[in-house]
């Protein structure tokens, strides 16, 4: 079943459903110690997965080939983390763009953890208050306030990309995620995101480890399917948050700089028609043209079919129509 997506910031569907306390919260936690921390985890992340890729490009440099089973560890780890994340932890538990049956939002929550892009609460938050203020000020990764001209670009862009990930205010979770703070399961799934993340390591070691029968094998296991896999799928997630808001097409009217990016559609499942989504933030699908490559709509699709998810909300027609730029 499906159901019509709203043309609205999806963050008020959220925002009507939380008491009115909530509502007077402040919206953001300014907190030197919870910096610190957001500091650490960003530059340990960082650091760690642009050390591994230097790692991987010098072995192949040195003569070292890639087998079937590094390349199938690091393609499966990265689609099946990906989707966590995007299907997860953006469509799903930030946008409601679906409903799930709780085993697959938990296993949606788990792999969307594994990414280590932080816990699922935090993540969604942080989201949410970036849809509500996107390309204006309070986005905390907009490419647009940095300096005109050429380097105003690029620092606009080095900010958005990585920069700000250690160095902006934390979303207060009880204002842009009571909904997910309430669920005693996803809470729990969120306070074990350490967890996660360090499974996100253990199953491509022990693969690589088990399949070449080797601790060599095991090494490049934690190398291609860990540390590889980290740093791109990082980096694809940045992208959307640069590249996406500042090269494209703009097809449809969202009110901020988002775009449509087609060479990334693929490496990011999807997630570069972004001009589409933040048109329709609470859309299962970001593809909304048949020639929009979409994979992580098509696995919602395919979770659908299957009746693990339900009630996918997706804009008409006259909804697109609507929101159509003039050339």
């Amino acid at each position: 079943m499906s159901i019509t997506a709203s043309a609205d910031n999806s963050y008020a569907e959220t925002k009507t459903q939380t008491p009115a306390k909530v509502k007077r919260q402040k919206k953001t936690v300014t907190s030197s110690y919870l910096k610190t921390l957001q500091q650490i985890h960003a530059l340990t992340v960082g650091l760690v997965s642009c050390l591994g890729f230097v790692i991987a490009v010098a072995l192949l440099l040195a003569g070292n080939t890639l087998s079937p089973i590094e390349i199938g560890t690091y393609l499966a780890l990265t689609v099946v983390i990906g989707i966590g994340t995007t299907a997860g932890f953006h469509r799903h538990f930030t946008h409601k763009s679906f409903q799930a049956a709780m085993p697959v939002r938990v296993v949606l929550a788990v792999l969307g953890s594994m990414a280590a892009q932080g816990p699922l609460i935090f993540w969604v938050a942080l989201h949410r208050l970036h849809h509500e203020h996107s390309d204006r000020p309070g986005d905390p990764h907009s490419p647009h306030f940095h300096g005109k001209g050429f380097f105003g670009m690029l620092r606009g862009l080095w900010h958005a990309h990585f920069a700000w990930t250690i160095d902006y205010d934390a979303p207060n979770a009880t204002y842009y995620a009571n909904d997910l703070l309430r669920d005693k399961v996803l809470s729990k799934v969120s306070q074990m995101y350490f967890l996660w993340v360090f499974l996100g390591f253990l199953i491509p070691t022990v693969a690589g480890g088990f399949l070449r029968g080797s601790w060599t094998g095991a090494f490049y296991g934690f190398l291609w399917g860990g540390l590889v896999r980290l740093f791109f799928w990082h980096n694809m997630v940045w992208c959307i948050t640069s590249v996406a808001h500042v090269f494209g097409s703009r097809p449809l009217e969202s009110h901020d700089m988002s775009t449509n990016n087609f060479l990334l559609a693929i490496p990011t499942l999807g997630e570069s028609w972004h001009n589409n989504h933040h048109a329709f933030p609470n859309s299962a699908m970001a593809g909304l043209k048949w020639w929009q490559i979409d994979p992580t709509g098509w696995v919602i699709r395919a979770l659908e079919k299957v009746g693990l998810v339900w009630d996918l909300k997706t804009p008409t027609a006259r909804m697109m129509e609507a929101k159509t730029r003039s050339a």
